[in-house]
């Protein structure tokens, strides 16, 4: 398709004007950052995989309910997306301790929490994206407490179906980000997920290895981020091989 007008770049994706109103067509990068983008990097191929990954599993959470921004995939790198207001609140939804609450809190790494915890953070660069509370969210009208009942109730069925579609692939689900955008109608509006779900947002930790496969290994220096990417991908079974038309079910692990 031609190239539209670029409506935004973050450290991830760009934007651009979709071919009808109210869509938009978001552009998947291999750019890799970490620490609010104080460390950059390159992963060939993360853009293709990630584009991949997030389909499939905005495609899934649609088929339980969720309602989301996406689509369809356009081709390798790019998928149409509705366009939406986003929300400034990064929900983060903990099942095991890991990165930031494990050092915050001082308990051990990879220690599974009593329970499901969800966390909220404002989005700002330059504020280094502050951790907040309902509070703060109602109090600065980032979102009323409705948008928010929505917001947690969708965050906690997000994460019970993925921590099983993962499980069922061998992948622990350690935590996750999600963002969630206004749709509007006419004068009707519903919240919905938005942004992606891929290695880049969640952790993704092998089911008996604990082998990191997802973005830490950029964050920690691990190495092979690459392949760790493509094997989220050959689990969920939707590793392009056949060309983008090629979608396969999950792969199942014993």
């Amino acid at each position: 398709m031609a190239r539209r007008r670029q409506i935004y770049e973050g450290k991830a994706k760009v934007l651009f004007e979709g071919p009808e109103p109210g869509t938009i067509v978001q552009h998947f990068k291999d750019d890799l950052t970490a620490f609010n983008a104080k460390k950059k990097g390159v992963a060939a191929g993360k853009g293709v995989l990630n584009n991949r990954i997030s389909e499939y599993l905005m495609l899934r959470l649609a088929e339980v309910g969720i309602p989301t921004h996406f689509i369809r995939r356009l081709n390798m790198r790019e998928q149409l997306v509705r366009q939406v207001e986003i929300i400034p609140v990064e929900v983060v939804v903990r099942n095991i301790a890991a990165g930031s609450l494990a050092k915050r809190l001082g308990i051990d790494e990879g220690t599974t929490l009593p329970r499901s915890i969800v966390e909220y953070y404002y989005k700002s660069d330059d504020l280094d994206d502050p951790m907040v509370s309902e509070e703060h969210i109602t109090a600065f009208g980032w979102a009323t407490p409705q948008e928010l009942d929505d917001i947690m109730s969708m965050a906690l069925r997000i994460n019970d179906f993925l921590s099983g579609l993962f499980l069922g692939v061998g992948i622990r689900l350690v935590d996750f980000k999600i963002e969630f955008g206004r749709l509007w109608n006419d004068d009707e509006m519903r919240v919905v997920l938005a942004d992606e779900i891929t290695p880049d947002s969640c952790r993704l930790w092998d089911l008996q290895t604990n082998e990191c496969m997802d973005k830490d290994r950029f964050r920690r220096d691990l190495g092979k981020i690459e392949e760790a990417y493509q094997e989220v991908a050959r689990r969920l079974g939707v590793l392009p091989e056949s060309g983008p038309g090629d979608v396969k079910g999950p792969k199942l692990v014993q």
